[in-house]
């Protein structure tokens, strides 16, 4: 039986990741949950899962989930502290990390310097962080097993496959909400229409950033650290039907793609029972349903975060976590209606030419940069 955290339990890849406990339940123990601020949620997963222990984010919610369970024999604690200190918990097996956003970081580094094993949903971590996760999990002989449907696609299509013969990888996107649409109506977005995901089922942030295409961005230079590949061999295509989650091209020209319905739980399936694929009933690929996939090149001038974010991973340094922080705390802004869609990337471009970036940074240096990223953005309102 494999003993299980799951940070962000009450989110989209929290929940999908419950789901594919409750289809074995035999595998798995939940020792541990943490969650945002959605306590009445928390409580119910706590109430049929019985960890040893749980962790809400927001202080202000901890007294509602403390009287929702005085019942039960719980170790109950609140606050961001609070979350790193369950992440490094050593007596698991596996951490999932589906917190969103630059929030994740930190629990990220601080299970692998415990030595625990992580399947990671929160792409930040490696965006902000890259060399440091990396040269960590060398450093405490950690696994790192990722879940966003894109990685976990080419860690797929690379089993068996030498470093030497790859010739590069390349991550498919939908395209989002506005593929179709002309650029001249993107100043009018509303974050109603953002939040219409035509293929994926997702928590509003990336859902935002799928609209603009930043996850894509972000995506490749996670792709970069998880696969050791230099930029210009990670390549972007759009592919509306989202059924080829990614592919690898090989040097004898030969391209393996894994396929699978826009899905969450496959790939979160594959993590947690890594190495091992188990037999589970979800809904099964009709491609006669399907009828045909189509690609295509993804639009610059629509979607500039894609070239953001490549520019961003060439400078190196502190230039991704910035894209980073920028991004996420624009996208909100955006949410609450305070800019407009097309602000997102233009904060984003502004902000890597005027914040000082800092070549080989430390965790201070780049945990830092989440205030100063909100405080740019709040500059940029103001």
């Amino acid at each position: 039986m494999k003993r299980l955290t799951i940070l962000g339990s009450t989110g989209s890849i929290g929940r999908n990741a419950l789901r594919v406990i409750d289809a074995k339940p035999e595998r798995f123990e939940v020792c541990y949950l943490t969650a945002g601020k959605n306590w009445q949620l928390l409580a119910e997963q706590v109430k049929k899962y019985n960890p040893k222990s749980v962790a809400i984010a927001d202080s202000s919610q901890y007294s509602f989930v403390k009287d929702e369970l005085q019942s039960l024999d719980i170790e109950i604690l609140s606050g961001r502290e609070s979350i790193i200190h369950i992440s490094k918990k050593p007596d698991v097996d596996l951490v999932l990390n589906a917190i969103v956003g630059a929030p994740g970081l930190e629990p990220t580094y601080r299970c692998i310097e415990a030595g625990i094993d992580v399947a990671l949903s929160n792409k930040e971590s490696l965006v902000m962080a890259g060399e440091l996760i990396m040269n960590l999990l060398e450093e405490h002989n950690v696994n790192l097993y990722p879940i966003d449907s894109e990685h976990s696609a080419i860690w797929q299509c690379l089993v068996g496959e030498k470093p030497e013969s790859i010739k590069r990888i390349i991550l498919t996107g939908s395209g989002g909400p506005f593929r179709t649409k002309p650029v001249e109506e993107f100043q009018y977005i509303k974050p109603e229409d953002a939040l219409k995901h035509p293929t994926w089922n997702m928590g509003k942030k990336i859902t935002v950033d799928s609209a603009t295409m930043m996850n894509k961005g972000l995506e490749i230079i996670e792709a970069r650290w998880l696969f050791n590949l230099p930029p210009e061999k990670i390549d972007v295509i759009i592919h509306p039907q989202s059924i080829i989650h990614s592919m690898v091209e090989l040097i004898d020209g030969s391209v393996k793609a894994q396929l699978g319905l826009p899905d969450m739980k496959l790939p979160i399936q594959y993590a947690l029972n890594y190495p091992e694929r188990i037999n589970v009933a979800w809904e099964n690929i009709d491609f006669s349903k399907i009828g045909e996939l189509n690609f295509e090149v993804p639009n610059f001038q629509k979607f500039p975060s894609i070239k953001l974010a490549y520019e961003a991973l060439k400078r190196g340094g502190t230039a991704p976590a910035i894209l980073n922080v920028v991004n996420e705390s624009a996208v909100y802004a955006f949410l609450d209606n305070k800019i407009k869609f097309t602000d997102i990337s233009t904060f984003v471009e502004k902000a890597l030419s005027e914040i000082q970036i800092v070549d080989n940074p430390l965790l201070s240096d780049i945990l830092e940069l989440e205030k100063t990223g909100h405080e740019f953005v709040q500059s940029q309102i103001n």
